[in-house]
This record gives C-alpha cells, sequence and structure tokens, in this order.
C-alpha cells in the first residue's frame, strides 16, 4: 500500500465519471531532459519526466512545457513514452538563462502555448505547474482554458533563505511575492510531505484544505539492486575500498562542506582508513569555473589534504548513476535543506543506506535505523560518527541495504500516479458548473 493515499472526494453521477485525458505540465526555468546535476537540474527534472512517462503509459497525453534554451534543439520532442512530448517554448534568449530575469519573460510565454494549443486544437484536462514561475503562468492558462490548476512548489523561497549563507544567495523579494500569491490562487496545491505542507501552512498563510501530501516517485525498473562488484568493474572502482557516494546539486544547501569535514577528521582519527576509503561527489561540471561553491569545496578540499581521498566527478546521467548507486557502500545528503530528497529515494530502491541530515524532507523519507542513519544538520563530527559506524558494521549495513529497499517500493512512480490521478479528478470534478453539481447531489 502507498504510505500516502489521498482518494479523491466529489460525487459524481453514474455515466459521468470523469477521465484526466490530456495534462499540460509546466517547468518553465528547467526541461525535463536536461542533464541533471547542473546548477539548475535535479530532482523536480527527475519528477516531471518520470510522471509524465507513468502517465504516458496508461494512454494520458502529456505535454511539458519548458522555455527553450538552445535553438538547435526542435521545438518538440517526442521522448516521454508514446504520449508524452516536451514542447520548447521561445521566451528570452534561446539560451540559458537567469531564472529570476524569465520572470519578465513570462507574457510571452503564455501567449507562446495558448497559440501552440489552438494552432493543435488541443483542449487540457489539467494544468500540473511546478516550481514558482510555473504557478504564476499556470493562472493565465487556466483563465484561458477553465482548466484546474494543481501546483507544487518543490523549494520554498523562504525556506531556501533560511540557510543561504549570504545576502547575495538569498531568494528575490519578486519569488516570495509570486509563492505567497501562488498559494492563494491555485486549485490544489501538492507537498512532497507533511513537513512542507506545515512549512506553506506557517510561512506563507495557505489553507490546509487545499493542499494534499503526495511524495515524488522512483522509477523502481531502473533504480534496483544490482551486483556491487560488477558495478565497481564497470565504474573501474576497487573491489575493496570502502566507497561513500554524495549525489546533487553543488550548491551551498546541499551541505558537502560537512561532508569533507566529517572525512577530514575521519582521516585524522584513523589513518590506517585513508589507503582505502573514497568519496565521490557527482553533481555540477568539475571542468568549469563559474560555480563558486564548487571552488570554494575543491580549496577546502586542498587545504585539508584530502585531494586523493575526495573526487568530484561532475554531471552522471541517470543510465550510470544507477552503477554509482550500486558501486557506493552507502550515499550521504547532509543538506540545509531539502524539500523531499529524491537522490535518497534512488539510493534506496538501489538497496543502499544512506545518512541523512534531520531536515525537510529527509527527516520523514529516510528511516533512522530502518534504511539510514538521520544526523544534526551541519554536525561533521556526528556525520563522522555515522559514516565510521556504517563502514564498520557489515551487519548493520546490509540490514539497512534489504529495508532501504523493501521501503523505496512505496515509492513506486504506478502509486504516487494514481494519488495524483485522484487529486486531478477531484479537482475538475469541482470545476463542474453549479447545475451540473446539483444534478449529481445523492438522492
Amino acid at each position: 500500500m502507498p504510505i500516502f493515499h489521498w482518494p479523491a472526494s466529489g460525487v459524481m453521477c453514474e455515466g459521468m465519471l470523469m477521465v484526466t485525458r490530456r495534462i499540460a505540465m509546466l517547468s518553465i526555468h528547467t526541461c525535463p531532459l536536461a542533464t541533471l546535476g547542473g546548477k539548475e537540474t535535479g530532482g523536480m527534472n527527475v519528477y516531471v519526466r518520470d510522471l509524465a512517462r507513468e502517465f504516458s503509459r496508461r494512454g494520458i497525453a502529456v505535454d511539458v512545457f519548458t522555455r527553450s534554451q538552445n535553438s538547435h534543439l526542435p521545438h518538440v520532442m517526442h521522448k516521454l513514452g508514446a504520449r508524452g512530448r516536451v514542447i520548447h517554448v521561445p521566451a528570452g534568449p534561446e539560451a540559458p538563462y537567469d531564472k529570476n530575469k524569465v520572470f519578465d519573460h513570462l507574457p510571452e510565454f503564455v501567449d507562446a502555448v495558448l497559440r501552440f494549443a489552438r494552432d493543435e486544437g488541443l483542449t487540457y484536462d489539467v494544468i500540473h505547474s511546478h516550481y514558482w514561475l510555473s504557478g504564476w503562468v499556470a493562472r493565465e492558462l487556466r483563465q484561458a482554458w477553465g482548466a484546474p490548476m494543481v501546483h507544487m512548489f518543490h523549494t520554498l523561497g523562504l525556506m531556501k533563505n533560511q540557510v543561504a549563507p549570504s545576502t547575495s544567495e538569498r531568494e528575490t523579494s519578486r519569488r516570495i511575492d509570486v509563492e505567497s500569491e501562488i498559494v492563494q490562487f491555485a486549485d490544489r496545491l501538492i507537498a512532497a510531505t507533511p513537513a512542507e505542507q506545515a512549512q506553506l501552512e506557517w510561512l506563507y498563510g495557505a489553507d490546509s484544505d487545499r493542499i494534499t501530501v503526495i511524495p515524488p516517485g522512483v522509477d523502481t525498473n531502473h533504480f534496483f539492486p544490482m551486483s556491487r562488484a560488477i558495478a565497481r568493474e564497470r565504474l573501474g572502482v576497487r573491489p575493496d575500498d570502502w566507497n561513500i557516494l554524495f549525489v546533487g546539486r553543488i550548491e551551498h544547501l546541499k551541505g558537502i562542506d560537512t561532508l569533507i569535514r566529517a572525512i577530514a577528521l575521519l582521516a585524522h582519527e584513523c589513518p590506517t582508513w585513508v589507503q582505502k576509503m573514497c568519496v565521490a561527489i557527482i553533481g555540477g561540471d568539475p571542468g568549469s569555473n563559474e560555480n563558486a561553491e564548487l571552488e570554494r569545496l575543491k580549496q577546502m578540499r586542498t587545504q585539508l589534504g584530502l585531494n586523493d581521498l575526495v573526487t568530484f566527478l561532475g554531471a552522471r546521467d541517470q543510465d550510470q548513476l544507477r552503477y554509482n548507486y550500486a558501486a557506493a557502500d552507502f550515499v550521504v545528503m547532509p543538506s540545509r535543506y531539502e524539500s523531499f530528497g529524491m537522490v535518497a529515494l534512488e539510493a534506496m530502491a538501489c538497496g543502499r543506506p544512506v545518512i541523512a541530515s534531520e531536515v525537510g524532507g529527509l527527516a520523514y523519507l529516510v528511516r533512522d535505523g530502518e534504511t539510514g542513519f538521520h544526523v544534526s544538520e551541519g554536525d561533521h563530527v556526528q556525520l563522522a560518527t555515522a559514516i565510521a559506524h556504517l563502514l564498520q558494521d557489515d551487519v548493520t549495513r546490509e540490514r539497512l541495504s534489504r529495508q532501504a529497499v523493501t521501503w523505496a517500493q512505496n515509492y513506486a512512480w504506478p502509486c504516487i500516479a494514481d494519488q495524483l490521478l485522484d487529486v486531478f479528478e477531484a479537482e475538475r470534478s469541482s470545476s463542474l458548473p453549479v447545475f451540473v453539481a446539483a444534478e449529481c447531489a445523492p438522492r
């Protein structure tokens, strides 16, 4: 059974069962087909891509509208299954662009989407928007199409500001204002965890009656347990090494500096471990000088004498990423803020325990002592202790691995898609004209 299930509400007459047949998804600032691990690519890309594919497998048509960032790519790409498309919409420069400046081009985006739908004679049953930019556009499309708007933020500006290391890295007041408005006008908000629901209510004044908690899913046909030996041979990892893995964007809120400090402590306290321990950090572009956080972390690695222990591997596509999970002994997520934690879910689906900060979605997703360990955010000593425990205790590590796989099955995409379709149907039924709803009233 899914761990969260919220059945559809509303009354429908016999013979009037509503079925969602075409969904407009909005992922404006980042394309679901983009390579993961970059500055603006991560769990949300995976969410949109894999959910669209799951709907497509069910015969539901899905159009994902995203801003075109490359004039050489086709504007329509059929890469989300038989009935799923990515529509690259020109709005502003057809190049990577500051997401905050994208806001000024949203009217162009709306006009282009409406024109595309009109030219193809399309109507949509539901608008499923992702992130604050998409939520702003969804309101305009809802007005034009009359379709209900179901929105998911993925991250919240006010939460990110609580862990921002400097004023320059804080989210803009425009983002906060827009998020606050979306909370008020969206027909339904999807929160990844009860923690995110609480944040929406406390920080943004959201109405709890219009929030449904549905976690993201994982593709268990892609991420599943496989031989560690085979994976290590494929990646060139020595068979007897201790392999610790981090996967995610290279940014301050991911807490990679905490992991590096923990490894430095272990190297100092247990010098004999150095020869057999390696830490792989996947994300970002190690050849780029544009990411200040990446450069800061490299300098920290050098200053702490960890150049032989910590390796920055850059971004990896998900075809290779599953082998990285399989080759690892466990995954570490020392995040300062994490709305959910897709990486933890993928790792557990591959049978890898996760050591994670007890923040946000990770506090719910990772089961302390069952599928991994919780540590206090920013506490490198506690993190080092948890790492040492898993490195030395094969029995515990294997037990956590088995339990992680079982736990991850609750999040398989078919389970999650069922719950979202329930919400879509409920919103569609509640948006029927009053006279139709009256005809459907129970006698």
